[in-house]
């Protein structure tokens, strides 16, 4: 677990970052959410405060397409399963919400899937 001083340095950057976007139903608002483990993305349609999309490393269509690989590496499948998700709903684009995590890693690979599948940012 992360320590006070790391937790509280992560609250205001998630805050920071927030106070700054919001979704739409026409561009959602792609919030992600770093484990461990895994990664998770959602979109965020926040003018109805609906959860539009979702995909995740736990999803049983990217697990099979990821099987033994690296987080980064599954962390962009993740990002071109929302975009398709998206797209099939015949949403172009969209704002990225990294949260409290820097744009670096899992979190850049996924924003970069999404862009290889045709998502605007």
């Amino acid at each position: 677990m992360a320590s006070k001083k790391v937790q509280k340095i992560r609250e205001k950057r998630k805050a920071r970052v927030r106070a700054k976007i919001s979704g739409t139903t026409e561009r959602p608002r792609l919030s992600v959410f770093r484990s461990a483990k895994h990664i998770y993305v959602q979109a965020v349609a926040d003018n109805v405060g609906r959860t539009i999309a979702q995909s995740s490393t736990v999803n049983e269509d990217v697990k099979i397409k990821i099987g033994n690989v690296k987080k980064v590496e599954a962390a962009k499948e993740v990002g071109r399963s929302i975009s398709r998700k998206l797209k099939d709903m015949g949403i172009e684009e969209a704002v990225f919400d990294r949260g409290c995590y820097l744009y670096h890693g899992r979190v850049k690979a996924l924003a970069e899937g999404a862009r290889e599948e045709g998502l605007k940012f």
